[in-house]
């Protein structure tokens, strides 16, 4: 699903608007790639549409006065500390297009008709792992979080297939980044072998 404030549109067969959704991704790049995790974080109702936002939506979250930076010279400062607005949002929509009368939908039909865009029959990541998994591991997956001590079977629940994969000889030791995201907002995951050794958000 495309990042930007479109999302993907679907009709009311719930057949996806495949041209769309390839220029948004063309345009604004991907915010969930296949086989990662989501949750959707608020409904709208808006006429004969339903829209699903998907992680917190496609939008930074930025008020307008957030924007205004005041000083002199070269140094300057906003005038609304930001400190708890995320940098760059991961979040996408989809927007459905309701068949008949909004009350005769059902969850079970819902979740049909999204079907192009969401698997719902995939099972929670932590049902995958044995009661030996530590209790801290398992939250952080169900929070889309990586920490240190993780095998790539959680990482990948927790945050699905990496953008990109770059394999290096450090200390002499092979060690491999998994990294999330575009440059200048990076997660990096490192790996030494099968365990994570070192995450860095930039």
């Amino acid at each position: 699903m495309p990042r930007g404030k479109h999302g993907v549109y679907l009709n009311a067969r719930g057949q996806l608007d495949q041209g769309k959704a390839d220029a948004e991704l063309r345009q604004n790049g991907a915010a969930v790639r296949p086989g990662m995790p989501v949750e959707i974080t608020k409904l709208t109702f808006k006429g004969d549409r339903i829209t699903f936002e998907i992680n917190h939506g496609g939008k930074s979250g930025k008020k307008w006065y957030q924007h205004i930076y005041i000083g002199m010279g070269t140094a300057d400062q906003p005038i609304v500390p930001d400190k708890n607005t995320p940098i760059l949002a991961y979040g996408s929509w989809i927007s459905l297009k309701v068949p008949g009368k909004l009350e005769d939908l059902t969850v079970p039909r819902v979740k049909t008709l999204l079907a192009a865009a969401l698997d719902f029959e995939r099972h929670a990541p932590t049902v995958l792992y044995s009661a030996s998994v530590p209790p801290k591991i398992k939250e952080a997956i169900k929070k889309h979080e990586v920490l240190a001590g993780m095998d790539r079977d959680a990482v990948l629940s927790a945050k699905g297939p990496p953008d990109r994969k770059v394999r290096e000889v450090r200390e002499g030791a092979e060690q491999e980044d998994w990294i999330y995201g575009l440059p200048p907002h990076s997660l990096f995951v490192t790996f030494d072998g099968d365990t994570v050794t070192a995450v860095h958000q930039y």
